[in-house]
């Protein structure tokens, strides 16, 4: 038995050379800024990237299952069709999402609508001639009060 100064290093018993190498440096980067709006075109952008997330990941929660469906069926452990179980829920719970998300959408259109069309008009008419309509205006002009006053 050799003692431990007479054993090779590993590098030696491997037919390696070790070399010492500097770590790279941390780099410090600073969090993106996220900025909100309710501009019509920010929903829409929004709206279109979280869709294709969604529908990516039921895509891929689908293929999933289909492969631990296979694997249950040959297995036929009782963990393996719980995951199966478990995989349908979160693939239906997506699905539930993706609705979610075009009433969500739907919702702040119409609340970006209102917001533009928040000015009211209110349009009175008045039905009558213009000498009934004097005479609301100005009583003290009215034309009853002058045939008042002669008698």
């Amino acid at each position: 038995m050799k003692s431990h100064n007479e054993s090779n290093s590993i590098e030696e018993s491997l037919g390696v050379e070790f070399e010492e190498s500097t770590p790279a440096p941390i780099v410090k980067q600073e969090p993106k800024s996220i900025t909100t709006s309710n501009s019509k075109e920010d929903i829409d952008v929004d709206y279109r990237e979280t869709r294709k997330s969604l529908k990516n990941l039921i895509e891929t929660g689908e293929i999933a299952i289909s492969g631990i469906l296979k694997v249950a069926e040959e297995g036929d452990h009782p963990r393996a069709y719980e995951v199966v179980a478990q995989m349908l829920k979160t693939v239906s719970d997506i699905n539930k999402d993706l609705i979610d998300l075009h009433k969500k959408t739907k919702e702040a259109k119409k609340e970006e609508t209102k917001l533009i069309q928040k000015n009211t008009t209110n349009n009175s008419f008045y039905v009558g001639s213009t000498s009934e309509l004097q005479d609301l205006i100005n009583p003290e002009r009215s034309s009853g009060k002058r045939l008042e006053d002669n008698s």
